[in-house]
């Protein structure tokens, strides 16, 4: 297994739409436990393909406490939204930048796992969110495009400040 690269925004890359996956091998299954351990490294609760420059629609998701209950979904869409909710969320391709964004409260979604096998899971909550956030990502979206433009740039004049900060430390 090997920790991946994660673009970072504004990186043109990110916005880029993920293609479905229609080979499901060995290659594949170490694709998603390098981005399990990418995840893990980062010590984030999601990554999708995308933030990692493949452009194919895989997410992975952890969002317990002992990093014990890895979610990877293949092919995802979700096919039913409940209710809504306002959710703090922050972005391994915003590191350190947090906004409250409004999405659903309950998402059924219809995926395939690492094997191809067809699954269907009712999330709710942080899960829902976390998989909503993904799956944007697989679309080319990120969070900051639901902030008004003002609390975006905002947003993105600390992650500027953060990084010359980084650079001249």
């Amino acid at each position: 297994m090997s920790v991946l690269s994660i673009l970072e925004f504004p990186d043109p890359r990110l916005r880029t739409k993920a293609a479905p996956v229609t080979v499901f091998d060995a290659e594949l299954k170490q694709f998603v436990a390098d981005m399990f351990e990418t995840m893990y490294a980062a010590n984030g609760v999601g990554l999708a393909a995308t933030q990692v420059n493949l452009h194919k629609r895989v997410l992975v998701a952890d969002m317990s406490e002992e990093r014990n209950q890895p979610l990877a979904l293949v092919n995802a869409q979700i096919v039913a939204k409940e209710g809504s909710q306002v959710y703090q969320e922050g972005c391994l391709s915003f590191p350190g930048i947090y906004a409250d964004v409004t999405r659903a409260l309950k998402v059924t979604v219809k995926a395939q796992d690492a094997d191809g096998k067809e699954i269907t899971l009712d999330a709710e909550g942080p899960l829902a969110v976390c998989i909503q956030h993904e799956l944007d990502h697989l679309a080319g979206k990120v969070f900051v495009d639901y902030l008004s433009p003002l609390k975006r740039n905002l947003l993105l004049k600390r992650l500027e400040k953060q990084r010359k900060q980084a650079a001249s430390a």
